[in-house]
């Protein structure tokens, strides 16, 4: 377990033989859960700092209507709603529920604290982590911010692209994962893609997009 904990955001930096023996002091349990049981639902309060040891989970939320919508896809070794675990209001945002039968570690609030002051390296990756995860949320609430599915890609190609002189992208994420980014359907994406192309505006080339005409993209979202 230590050899994947030590790929964790929060551990970055240490041996597994060193946080081995930084875990011989605190408090911990590992569960195991099969593929389509849920972790965790939300509201429901976290008590505990969550990683994802074995498998793959996602975060979803279910509107008024029933309809299902994947916030995101979360693999080993992440955390999980690790960024409110010490707020006011620290609840779960989203139900958790097992892409793959998966096991989680579960450290109690008060051993993380233990945690984060008595090793420094421990300290500074979980405040990175959720400044990292604040960003992400923030990027997020942007894109939200744009009402049609072009003004999310041209956002999203300019922030990718931000250098003026730099016309041709690797997107990080496929577009199936893209599209769950933006909250659309793969077709939806593939179908404004087809059309930014055809407008003379992008190439696309799988993961990778020229761009062709970066006042077009400007002019989408202002």
């Amino acid at each position: 377990m230590f050899d994947v904990l030590v790929k964790s955001p929060f551990f970055v930096g240490l041996k597994s033989e060193e946080l081995e023996g930084i875990f011989k002091k605190i408090s911990f349990s590992v569960k195991s859960f099969t593929k389509g049981q849920t972790i965790a639902q939300r509201e429901e309060e976290v008590k505990f700092l969550c990683i994802l040891v074995e498998g793959t989970v996602k975060g979803e939320m279910v509107d008024f209507s029933g309809k299902i919508l994947k916030v995101e896809e979360i693999q080993t070794p992440q955390p999980l709603a690790h960024a409110v675990i010490f707020s006011d209001a620290n609840k779960f945002p989203v139900d958790v529920v097992a892409l793959t039968d998966c096991k989680i570690l579960f450290i109690p609030k008060a051993d993380v604290l233990r945690l984060l002051q008595s090793n420094v390296i421990i300290l500074n990756n979980f405040l990175r982590a959720v400044s990292n995860r604040a960003h992400f949320l923030t990027t997020k609430l942007w894109l939200l911010s744009f009402k049609t599915i072009k003004e999310k890609v041209a956002h999203y190609l300019l922030t990718m692209g931000k250098s003026e002189t730099r016309t041709t992208i690797i997107l990080p994420k496929s577009h199936q994962e893209l599209a769950e980014f933006f909250g659309v359907t793969r077709p939806s994406l593939a179908r404004v893609f087809s059309e930014m192309q055809a407008e003379g505006i992008i190439f696309v080339n799988r993961r990778e997009i020229t761009i062709l005409n970066r006042n077009l993209l400007l002019k989408m979202i202002k």
